[in-house]
């Protein structure tokens, strides 16, 4: 028997995944992550600029090509002091060559204020840190669960298509509705402990067993509650 499809369409809303589905879910993932999850320098740090300075080059730039610039860029700015005395221009050269380059201003608008108003560090509540220009939800919630430990959800590219294949199976997956449901879906799957590699887990396995266009669906440890299974690509969108 075909496996039931949620939908997240007009004024209905999926439901949530109850607690068996959560606690399968995450027991999967995690143990998934032990055996699989990426070797990053950034996952060997709980400082929040070293955090910070790794979402942001990891934003519309792929693992490989950040790696040695998230190296020698910390070298050239240890901390948000050293980042905020640099003058602009020469923090837009030392960017290159990752592109988008409205992402290295708003890290020094960020140093800067960091600095400036926070004694050269980030606030750790969610309300401060969202008041930065630059650090939206995403990005806040990754700086409280990777830097301070603390119970918070993610959701990018990688962490919504997960969800929706898993948790949806069809429709638009980037529709305001579906986009907020999936905020919702990953804020009831954070557990209580391991939150820092359960997150991680999330955003390697959308890079390497869930991705984009041929998903791994045959070695995939999800794909028996996966609602998305076996993928059809014209059911997303």
């Amino acid at each position: 028997m075909p496996r039931k499809r949620a939908s997240v369409s007009g004024r209905s809303t999926a439901a949530l995944p109850d607690g068996p589905a959560r606690r399968w879910f995450r027991g999967k993932l995690l143990a998934w992550y032990d055996r699989n999850g990426r070797d990053l320098p950034w996952r060997k740090t709980t400082d929040p600029y070293h955090i910070l300075v790794s979402e942001v080059m990891l934003q519309q730039t792929q693992v490989d090509r950040v790696l040695p610039k998230y190296l020698t860029w910390i070298e050239k700015y240890p901390s948000f002091g050293d980042l905020a005395a640099a003058p602009e221009e020469e923090v837009i050269r030392e960017w290159y060559p990752l592109g988008y380059n409205i992402r290295p201003r708003r890290l020094h608008s960020i140093a800067r204020e960091a600095v400036g108003q926070h004694g050269g560090h980030l606030p750790s509540d969610e309300t401060t840190l969202k008041s930065f220009k630059g650090i939206g939800p995403y990005t806040a919630g990754a700086l409280l669960s990777f830097a301070f430990g603390k119970r918070a959800a993610i959701l990018d590219t990688n962490v919504a298509r997960v969800l929706f294949r898993v948790f949806v199976g069809s429709g638009d997956p980037k529709g305001h509705l579906t986009r907020r449901h999936l905020w919702k879906v990953s804020e009831a799957l954070v557990p209580t402990r391991r939150v820092f590699d359960f997150n991680q887990a999330l955003m390697d396995f959308g890079a390497m067993v869930c991705v984009a266009r041929k998903p791994r669906c045959l070695v995939c440890p999800l794909s028996r509650r996966c609602r998305a299974f076996p993928f059809n690509p014209e059911k997303e969108g």
